[in-house]
């Protein structure tokens, strides 16, 4: 196929000596499969802010440290620098959580770098050399949902245990190879101990995870896997060796009507978003 534009530069540089196909293309990149010498590898192109739509991004942000504090205060004033420094630290979020992530015993493609908003990494494909399913393309016996649904509690335990949240944990982020599940899409991770919205983050990605195995486990649907986690968590007493139950004990204060009525509405706009990833991923490239 013709080389995009973007993906040019890495041509010139080497890094990359054929474009193969386009994988996908969603709200935040590009995705392509790239020849890199012998290997088939994955080029994932960020789109720029301007096209991006990733909803609410600062909520996300919140709590990212930034070491140089020249770029610290152009990112706050907003300057053309400082904003080339967001779009940097926004891209090289996903490749150190990749790094950091894969260290910690996750499951995600291994990185290869970051050149100039694209992220190099491995392609994750079946024993047959096809490029994985997404987990929503995939069906599943009661007894497999029950077994990748612990696998992905476990995943997200590790990730907590240093220092992450997912924050956009769904069936359309996780891979599934003939070893399991894989997770994927991490421009958007949150710091869990300085972000104000890492609970119900946490809360979120679990319930996703949950309520989809759930359709062929329902059982499922009944843990409380983020409470335990977040629990332990703020005790100092989360290990990536901790047994996670599911069981958690929840209060018996009366209901707060106010916070009731602000989930429900926060449920019910996380359903319109997941109903838009269905109806995006089934577009045709």
């Amino acid at each position: 196929m013709k080389i995009p534009k973007r993906l040019q530069p890495l041509v010139d540089d080497g890094l990359i000596d054929d474009v193969l196909y386009q994988l996908m293309s969603g709200k935040e990149a590009t995705v392509y499969a790239v020849q890199c010498g012998t290997e088939v590898r994955c080029a994932k192109v960020y789109k720029e802010a301007m096209k991006r739509s990733f909803k609410k991004a600062a909520q996300y942000q919140e709590g990212r440290k930034v070491r140089n504090t020249r770029r610290a205060r152009a990112m706050e004033k907003g300057s053309k620098f400082g904003r080339k420094q967001q779009e940097d630290a926004w891209q090289n979020t996903e490749v150190d959580a990749l790094f950091k992530l894969a260290k910690a015993g996750v499951r995600v493609p291994e990185p290869y770098g970051c050149y100039e908003g694209v992220l190099l990494m491995e392609l994750v494909t079946d024993d047959n050399g096809e490029v994985a399913p997404r987990l929503n393309d995939v069906s599943m016996s009661a007894e497999q949902a029950i077994e990748d649904h612990a696998l992905v509690m476990i995943y997200v335990m590790r990730m907590l245990c240093v220092g992450l949240i997912h924050g956009d944990l769904s069936e359309f982020n996780v891979l599934v190879d003939d070893y399991g599940p894989v997770i994927i899409d991490l421009p958007q991770v949150v710091d869990a101990a300085a972000n104000n919205n890492a609970f119900s983050m946490l809360q979120r990605d679990v319930r996703n995870m949950s309520e989809y195995y759930g359709q062929y486990a329902p059982e499922l649907t009944k843990t409380f896997y983020a409470e335990e986690m977040w629990t332990l968590f703020e005790a100092g007493e989360l290990t990536v060796d901790t047994e996670l139950t599911g069981h958690y004990d929840l209060p018996e204060d009366d209901a707060d009507v106010d916070s009731v009525l602000e989930e429900i509405k926060a449920a019910f706009a996380e359903e319109q978003e997941r109903q838009e990833r269905v109806k995006e991923a089934n577009e045709p490239l």
